[in-house]
């Protein structure tokens, strides 16, 4: 069943008239007619089952009915990853919301390649997957900030999982083996990686716990996807 992320409340009863774009996906490209069923989730209160109702050339209006699901959240994961070519950046924040990442934040490195990104593009693909994906939230994709800045205001409660490849750092499996539970960070670097000034300096930070990801250099978007996938099947929600 089609499910859409809507910034309304969701009551019974309620009537929800979706974004342009998704009122035409829904009538003229999926072509659904009045009655039809859709899922609607806003990130608060679960996930709905809703009817189309009222159809005509500038929207529609959507029938909520009755709660399928109730809000729950995933793990307290962000995931930084240092700004890269457009099109890597996209797939980032696609598999960052499919592998539950609780929230995206973008980094500007010494060494990064790009300093610009279009952030609605890249909200608009968290939306989308977290829709496909069957979560009840979607990840916030943040602005860019300059590395120094993240760190100078960083928690000390969240743990960082800092993908150092200098090559001196545990086996990511090893290293989280014996690690807490509570919030938790992934920093990937630039494609070029980071200075030395920056990896001493994210190694410094409480909480930092620097792992390998293996003994061959990956590019950005499959380091991401890597690190991703093994925090959640070592601390994650994928231990059942």
């Amino acid at each position: 069943m089609i499910r859409l992320h809507v910034p309304a409340d969701l009551t019974a009863g309620a009537g929800v008239v979706p974004r342009h774009d998704q009122a035409h996906y829904l009538t003229s490209v999926m072509r659904l007619k009045t009655g039809d069923p859709v899922l609607l989730f806003n990130g608060r209160h679960g996930e709905w089952r809703a009817t189309v109702g009222e159809v005509s050339r500038r929207g529609c209006l959507l029938a909520v009915e009755e709660q399928v699901r109730p809000q729950t959240t995933g793990p307290d994961l962000e995931l930084l990853i240092a700004l890269v070519k457009k099109v890597r950046l996209e797939t980032i924040c696609e598999k960052a919301a499919e592998l539950g990442a609780s929230r995206v934040r973008l980094v500007v490195t010494r060494r990064t390649n790009d300093d610009r990104a279009r952030i609605d593009r890249l909200r608009a693909i968290a939306e989308e997957a977290a829709e496909q994906t069957g979560r009840l939230d979607v990840p916030p994709v943040g602005e860019a900030v300059k590395l120094d800045k993240l760190l100078d205001a960083w928690p000390a409660e969240r743990r960082l999982m800092f993908c150092d490849e200098a090559g001196d750092a545990l086996p990511v499996i090893e290293a989280l083996k014996d690690q807490p539970a509570g919030p938790w960070a992934v920093l990937i670097g630039p494609e070029g990686g980071f200075a030395p000034e920056e990896r001493e300096r994210i190694r410094g930070i409480p909480g930092a716990v620097p792992v390998s990801l293996g003994p061959r250099i990956l590019r950005a978007d499959t380091a991401a996807i890597s690190a991703l996938t093994l925090w959640q099947a070592a601390r994650g929600d994928w231990r059942g």
